[in-house]
């Protein structure tokens, strides 16, 4: 029997401090079957081993060097590995776990709080890449399988193995729910991984100092690193990083007694890239990340080699297809048409207050002077607003420009100028979009795009529909 953690609210603030993911806090309990014995699909390019369990939804579940057979993969139960898990409404889902009164929906790759294993129902291993399809089992209830399947897609380069993972949603629930936040993916070591490390200085990839993260055990923290990797590395500074080139917050924690433990002891550490996001009820959602092994500054050197090249925003909906894409954007009070997006990103502004938030990045004013809007307002206001968030702080009255809109339903054009606005300085977090004071039925915004870039100089082509049978 696992002990448990203190459960986390379920969800986010939506600002640019968000609620870490739910705990889920407790393993095996009397009723739980025998695990089944691994069956293993693994990769090696003589640096790194890793391998995945497709008697067990195909997680991994062993990363090592080459060299030796230290796994640094916890597998205690089946809450922990290295796997996709996913939040959304409602809250409760079912009835759930006693452990887990008001559990939301959550698929997770692994299986069930009672072991019931997620099935996996297509796999292959060339040598190069593996690849898993599986149909995850809803974690806090029994053996009852997610409407939705896993994809996951693991190849190695040098010390790293590079992840790929896809979530593709046919629930019957057809409600809209709000945003939750994400672990993307979820990564459990062993208890020897006991020392947390990361970036998250002012100045990231200047080669500044690291700094050691204070653990509480039992509790989950969230953290910012701006070079967008953690790590928990042992007593000598060796472990596992994990990299993920677009999200900027992380949360981590440690449960159990510190530096002691294997891969099946309770000890246990745990680090994930955490986001916001709105699962739709037929959402194809991709994200990808990078495990490390190494020492701190062979981790760090990874990070600093596959940094993102463009961090600036840079959005774009498509006017002529069908797009799946979201790209991250999240509301407060507001809310859009669901997916696919059809003819722009139109958001319903039937309630007071609507805002639109950007996804978290980071850039530096001086280096977005101007913000160029595409949108077609349809609104009994005409203003707009665009508000930006310094890191690790929401957003103020402050820091803020209004521009005139025509609120004709006609597609156009804004060039806001964020330079010289008052607090528009230094290292920027997030932007968000008032589209007016709302509250009206029937008013909305259609967004093409909102991009450093003006609308003709732009090369990002949008992901379109294709979802596979």
């Amino acid at each position: 029997m696992r002990v448990p953690f203190l459960p986390l609210l379920v969800g986010i603030a939506l600002s640019t401090s968000a609620t870490p993911p739910p705990l889920r806090s407790i393993g095996a309990g009397p009723e739980v079957r025998a695990r089944q014995a691994p069956r293993m699909s693994s990769l090696d390019n003589g640096v790194i081993r890793i391998g995945v369990d497709l008697e067990m939804g195909g997680v991994i579940t062993y990363l090592s060097r080459s060299s030796d057979s230290r796994n640094v993969i916890n597998v205690h139960d089946f809450g922990r590995e290295v796997q996709q898990s996913y939040y959304s409404g409602p809250t409760p889902f079912g009835v759930s776990h006693p452990a887990f009164p008001n559990w939301s929906w959550n698929p997770i790759g692994a299986g069930d709080i009672y072991a019931n294993p997620s099935r996996v129902v297509a796999s292959s291993n060339d040598g190069t890449t593996i690849y898993v399809r599986a149909i995850p089992m809803q974690w806090a209830l029994d053996q009852v399988p997610g409407e939705c399947f896993f994809e996951t897609w693991i190849t190695l380069d040098g010390n790293a193995a590079s992840l790929r993972y896809r979530l593709t949603n046919h629930r019957e629930d057809l409600a809209r729910y709000r945003p939750f936040s994400q672990e993307l993916p979820a990564v459990f070591t062993i208890g020897k991984l006991y020392r947390a490390f990361t970036y998250d200085g002012p100045a990231p990839f200047t080669d500044g100092p690291i700094r050691e993260l204070p653990f509480v055990p039992g509790h989950w923290r969230t953290y910012r690193p701006t070079e967008n990797w953690m790590a928990l590395v042992d007593r000598s500074g060796w472990g596992l990083g994990v990299f993920s080139e677009e999200v900027y917050r992380f949360v981590a924690g440690f449960w159990g007694e510190p530096d002691t433990g294997g891969p099946e002891d309770d000890p246990t550490g745990y680090v994930a890239p955490a986001r916001e996001e709105i699962l739709d009820h037929n959402i194809t959602y991709n994200y990808s990340a990078s495990l490390i092994l190494g020492t701190l500054s062979e981790i760090r050197a990874y990070a600093v080699a596959h940094r993102r090249a463009e961090s600036r925003p840079d959005h774009h909906f498509a006017l002529n297809h069908f797009q799946e894409d979201r790209q991250h954007f999240v509301y407060v009070n507001a809310e859009d048409g669901g997916l696919p997006i059809r003819g722009g990103l139109r958001v319903n502004l039937d309630r007071p207050n609507p805002q639109i938030l950007l996804p978290e990045s980071r850039w530096e004013a001086d280096a977005l002077p101007i913000l160029y809007v595409t949108a077609a307002f349809r609104t009994h206001d005409a203003s707009a607003t665009i508000s930006w968030a310094m890191p690790g702080e929401g957003f103020t009255e402050t820091r803020r420009v209004s521009f005139t809109v025509v609120p004709d339903g006609v597609l156009r054009t804004y060039v806001v100028s964020l330079a010289g606005a008052p607090g528009y300085t230094g290292t920027i977090a997030r932007l968000r979009l008032d589209p007016g004071e709302g509250g009206i039925p029937g008013d909305s915004v259609t967004i093409a795009s909102i991009s450093f870039r003006p609308p003709d100089a732009s090369p990002r082509t949008p992901r379109i529909v294709a979802r596979p049978n």
